[in-house]
């Protein structure tokens, strides 16, 4: 089963991409100072040249269960964000399998504080670093933006770090100034009862994977991975989508996070998306300028 679930997560995602290959401008950057794949970045620039570049890093989909598909998040987000003059960010992170959770979240926090350590060396504007990622990666993008005051968290008897100590940069910022997150998954355990067709409940759903056991038998772990959880008034702004039609990704996730950033008082906009399925008629063009019109609003700000 768990590679049927690796294939669902992996291929559903990606499938309604349309952009075109593109060159890194640099390729396996290594955020951490190790040697590790999972800890690789790519970064490309906008074919107008400037001094430098507002930023978003892109967190690719695959149920937690990947560590080096980086290239599969620029093919299916990266395209627009360059046309629209973005410096795109395509970053690895550990799965499930190299480590539980909190491991991935720290591994993106620790990209975002390299990016603004370094990023001038790869003319990065670090005035504005935005996130974005689809599935599991919209999750990681939504952690991002909802948990940028929290380090060290206690739930019941579990206690994370959210942060990490990951890479050498541990002084600078891991907040970001927007997040774009595309179906991502946010309370575990009502995954099943709101509608999926997907058994998230079982032992070796992705969910329970990360966690390291049966999600219901987790309950204080679920809630440390839980977005939400974060979710106060000085969080970012947030763009939603979310497909109607989403078979393994139920839509209440998003509604649910939605609602939670609304009662903050946080600016936020949910797009429910008439048919769309988990990827499949997601990443079209009206979509994806609701994701570039969304940044560069931001980035303006700036």
């Amino acid at each position: 089963m768990k590679k049927y679930l690796v294939l669902i997560y992996l291929l559903a995602a990606v499938s309604g991409s349309n952009a075109q290959i593109s060159l890194p401008s640099w390729k396996d950057i290594n955020y951490a100072g190790d040697d590790k794949v999972f800890h690789m970045l790519d970064i490309y620039l906008p074919a107008e040249v400037k001094s430098e570049y507002p930023a978003v890093v892109v967190i690719y989909g695959s149920g937690f269960m990947s560590n080096n598909l980086k290239q599969d998040g620029f093919k299916a987000l990266g395209g627009p964000l360059l046309k629209s003059g973005f410096a795109v960010i395509c970053v690895n992170h550990r799965s499930s399998s190299d480590s539980l959770f909190p491991a991935q979240i720290n591994d993106i926090k620790a990209a975002i504080r390299f990016l603004r350590a370094k990023g001038k060396d790869y003319q990065i504007d670090t005035s504005f670093i935005g996130v974005t990622g689809y599935s599991s990666g919209g999750h990681l993008s939504s952690f991002t933006g909802t948990s940028g005051s929290v380090k060290i968290i206690t739930i019941g008897k579990t206690t994370a770090d959210t942060e990490g100590k990951v890479g050498k940069y541990l002084n600078f910022s891991s907040r970001v100034d927007a997040v774009v997150d595309w179906y991502g998954p946010t309370t575990f355990l009502v995954m099943d009862s709101c509608g999926s067709e997907m058994k998230h409940d079982a032992a070796d759903s992705p969910e329970s994977l990360l966690v390291g056991g049966p999600i219901q038998q987790n309950v204080d772990k679920c809630a440390i991975a839980d977005p939400i959880t974060y979710v106060d008034k000085n969080d970012p702004p947030f763009l939603i989508l979310h497909g109607d039609k989403d078979p393994l990704v139920p839509w209440c996730q998003s509604q649910r996070l939605y609602d939670a950033l609304q009662k903050k008082g946080v600016k936020s906009e949910f797009i429910v998306v008439p048919g769309g399925g988990h990827g499949k008629g997601m990443h079209i063009d009206k979509y994806n300028k609701m994701m570039t019109d969304f940044f560069l609003k931001e980035a303006s700000k700036k």
